[in-house]
């Protein structure tokens, strides 16, 4: 898996001028699966019952499906305290763009991009650009905690959603990995 953030802006203390204007963070994390970019899609986009075992920062408990089209969904899910309603849309079959239109924590540019890219030897590809725009004191502050740590800790579940993906459709998890 290969992970990398960007973080803007730093500040040093909750009264930093920074901090009134906004915290965000850009976490990139890829990783190479044997699932297919439709498995993964499908994986992605599985809005039912046991969402939580491939998403482990999605609880059932929090999972509300608002709306679902054939190609886009408004769903809130979240967990531990933490919630955001999302526009998922899946219109390009090999990129889900899941905009945050209302959270306790999150708002502004805050999102999740999922690519995904069919590789010549059968593997696929899966690119996920995760944004953070606390939109509140509490937002903001973990906005820059993520910016610090956020590779590690969604870096461990962006592999284990991909794992389980791969798992639950027969393949060899975490076998490929870059």
């Amino acid at each position: 898996m290969v992970c990398w953030m960007s973080h803007s802006p730093a500040f040093s203390a909750p009264d930093h001028p920074q901090l009134k204007e906004g915290a965000m963070t850009t976490i990139h994390l890829h990783k190479t699966t044997t699932a297919t970019p439709e498995q993964v899609l499908a994986g992605l986009t599985d809005f039912g019952p046991g969402r939580e075992e491939i998403f482990g920062r999605s609880a059932d408990s929090y999972l509300k499906v608002h709306q679902q089209g054939p190609h886009d969904a408004d769903v809130t899910e979240g967990s531990s305290g933490i919630w955001e309603r999302l526009h998922y849309d899946w219109t390009d079959p090999h990129r889900v763009v899941m905009t945050t239109t209302d959270s306790n924590l999150w708002g502004g540019a805050s999102s999740h991009t999922y690519t995904l890219t069919r590789q010549p030897t059968g593997l696929t590809d899966v690119d996920a650009v995760v944004v953070r725009d606390g939109k509140n004191l509490k937002g903001k502050l973990l906005a820059s905690v993520l910016g610090l740590v956020g590779t590690q800790v969604l870096g461990k579940s962006f592999t284990k959603s991909i794992d389980a993906i791969e798992a639950r459709n027969g393949g060899a998890s975490g076998g490929n990995t870059q």
